[in-house]
């Protein structure tokens, strides 16, 4: 019996979130014993200069909205430098593709092309209103007592909602069955890895998110998550949940961080470091003199993109 065969029997018997937690289990064991699988995956080295640009640009419409070229001189000073690692959206921006479901196989393309490779941006833990798959998601609130969809995500956000990772009705099975869904797009397109975002709500508490969601259950998630991505061949990032960094970081290849020098929490990633597993850090405030120093002597990968959070080929300033 093939293990696909065994994986549909799974998700029959077993529901969706046993089923991919099998799956993964049995890629890895795979891995572990083949050494085919695990060799496979993208593990970028400690030192790698990243690009995070979320927001297309029509001007590289040829590339996906992405400026895949781009060259800035670091903080350091010296020679302008080029990113290794774009981490980027599995959709094309509207703007530029003129819908919202194109997947941006063309910036893919276009990054291993100039030798670097490519993360694909996924909100894991918030609903998007205007993501394609999003239809499914409402539907399933709505037949399911409104369990699914919480609270906006923030004023500044106000199109997304977070959402319920518990599993008293099922909520955890089903987003770990569309986040599957999603991954699949990211392997078909080419990605090297997949960065799951807002992967924190136990952290923010039913005030913020609408749910009460315990540190457990928040593991229970992410490590999920992190087995997905590996057994559908992508190397996968940790983005924030600095309180449980020390627990997943055998879980995740890498972590993405956001601010952690604007709120003086970094030591919390020095666990990846000491793993040989590097840091993508971006900083959005606080300006790059008050912080590249420190980020280079912690080893981190850190930038400086634009203080309003937009997420666009520039401003990008890299520390080092």
């Amino acid at each position: 019996m093939s293990l696909f065969t065994v994986t549909v029997l799974a998700v029959t018997m077993l529901g969706p979130y046993q089923a991919v937690a099998n799956a993964a289990t049995t890629a890895s064991t795979t891995a572990e014993t083949t050494g085919t699988a695990s060799a496979a995956l993208w593990r970028p080295p400690l030192q790698s200069r990243w690009q995070y640009q979320l927001e297309g640009n029509p001007k590289y419409a040829s590339t996906g909205g992405i400026n895949v070229d781009i060259c800035t001189v670091p903080q350091t000073g010296g020679a302008c430098v080029k990113p290794t690692v774009f981490d980027i959206d599995l959709y094309v921006d509207g703007d530029v593709a003129g819908d919202n479901t194109t997947v941006n196989t063309a910036a893919v393309k276009a990054i291993h092309a100039r030798g670097a490779k490519a993360i694909c941006y996924i909100d894991a833990g918030s609903i998007e209103d205007y993501r394609p798959d999003y239809k499914q998601f409402a539907d399933w609130h709505k037949a399911n007592g409104n369990s699914l969809l919480g609270k906006p995500f923030s004023a500044e956000f106000p199109n997304e909602r977070w959402a319920n990772i518990n599993n008293d009705k099922g909520q955890r099975d089903f987003l770990l069955k569309m986040m599957a869904a999603r991954v699949d797009k990211c392997a078909r397109a080419g990605f090297d890895g997949v960065e799951f975002d807002v992967v924190n709500a136990h952290e923010e508490g039913k005030p913020v998110t609408g749910w009460t969601v315990s540190a457990a259950t928040q593991l229970t998630y992410n490590k999920a998550l992190a087995a997905m991505a590996h057994a559908k061949g992508l190397s996968v990032a940790l983005k924030n949940d600095l309180s449980q960094a020390a627990e997943l970081v055998s879980s995740f290849d890498y972590a993405v961080n956001e601010e952690c020098f604007q709120y003086d929490e970094c030591s919390e990633l020095n666990v990846f470091v000491k793993a040989g597993k590097p840091v993508f850090q971006v900083e959005y405030e606080t300006a790059p003199g008050s912080f590249c120093a420190k980020a280079n002597k912690l080893n981190f990968n850190s930038i400086k993109k634009s203080a309003d959070y937009s997420l666009k080929d520039q401003p990008y300033k890299p520390c080092r």
